[in-house]
């Protein structure tokens, strides 16, 4: 097997000091290659990239008209995000609209990405719970699916172990995810997420497609396609609650509004949605880096397929091409996408 293109670089005293191989498909609704980098067709485990497939049956049930869910709540279904004060209180209210608490998440506890919010944790003494986890908000999302599904019986009872994969609620989720991708998830490799659910291995290929799908509605069913857009839309409005303050995911989505829909996944996983152009993006970086590498290539890419002009333009350049500094505030060096794909994309 070839090894991936460099697609990011580190650069030092102007030397390449470091590089990161990956691999990257856009891709069309009709499933047509545009851009194929790497191997494109070994599966993959997507993570926290397909958020936005995993929370489709959410509003195409009819559960997110049911409990009245704001903009910023279908956002936060969507997000990893940094476990903000706000962020916790938005997944509190979706749970209490479910008529649950807390206690229904099996997501787990971790502290919260954000510094300030970690910050203010500690110098109160508490610890971190369930809602401060970055998956929060996808998990609340599933238990307001199953405040649905349970048709009137009781809710903390029914979503009960609704992480395992034979739950009715993750049947749902799954079956979005494989109708959305057109891949087979009962004979793709099966793996647990960090925030336990099921995790399936999908090729870059199959990922793409399906966010071309969630940019335009073709190839999704009706009610997955009006979900779709219902997510889009939320997340333009309030790009704050997939990610966080300064991150990359929300820097952009506050700029670009509905023209991206950009996600990141563990392990150097990035997807991606451009409506405009009617193209989904999804690649991995093989050595799992996301910040040092993913996001510079996603930067490109962004760069590279919207008419970009104005503070639009600018924001992605800073993005691709990121100016390193030491301890001292001295320029020493730069990431930046690697030249094959500059070329390529």
């Amino acid at each position: 097997m070839s090894a991936n293109p460099i697609l990011a670089e580190a650069l030092r005293g102007g030397l390449v000091e470091s590089f990161h191989r990956g691999a990257m498909a856009i891709v069309d609704a009709d499933g047509t290659v545009h851009t194929a980098l790497g191997d494109i067709d070994r599966p993959i485990f997507p993570r926290s990239a397909v958020k936005v497939l995993q929370a489709l049956p959410l509003v195409a049930s009819g559960a997110a008209d049911a409990l009245n869910l704001s903009d910023e709540e279908l956002a936060l279904a969507c997000a990893s995000h940094g476990g903000e004060p706000r962020h916790v209180q938005t997944a509190a209210s979706m749970l209490a609209k479910a008529g649950v608490d807390a206690a229904a998440l099996a997501c787990g506890a971790h502290w919260p990405y954000h510094e300030a919010s970690v910050r203010e944790l500690a110098a109160r003494g508490a610890q971190p719970g369930a809602l401060h986890n970055n998956c929060s908000g996808k998990h609340a999302g599933f238990v307001c699916l199953g405040c649905q599904l349970a048709g009137g019986r009781d809710v903390a009872a029914f979503v009960r172990g609704y992480v395992q994969p034979e739950h009715p609620v993750m049947r749902e989720v799954t079956a979005a995810l494989q109708a959305a991708t057109g891949f087979d998830l009962e004979h793709a490799a099966r793996g647990t997420d960090g925030c336990s659910i099921p995790t399936y291995a999908i090729p870059l290929r199959h990922l793409a497609h399906a966010f071309a799908r969630v940019a335009t509605g073709i190839g999704l069913s009706p009610e997955h396609a009006r979900a779709a857009r219902r997510l889009r839309e939320a997340v333009a409005r309030a790009p704050q609650m997939v990610a966080g303050t300064g991150r990359f995911d929300s820097r952009v989505m506050a700029r670009l509004g509905e023209r991206v829909f950009c996600k990141v996944g563990a392990e150097g996983v990035y997807c991606a949605a451009l409506p405009e152009v009617g193209l989904g993006v999804a690649l991995k970086m093989d050595d799992g880096n996301t910040a040092r590498a993913a996001e510079v290539v996603m930067a490109a890419v962004i760069e590279a397929r919207l008419s970009l002009v104005g503070d639009d333009a600018a924001l992605m350049r800073s993005l691709s091409q990121v100016e390193l500094r030491n301890w001292n505030g001295l320029a020493v060096g730069s990431l930046r996408a690697a030249e094959a794909l500059r070329e390529g994309t």
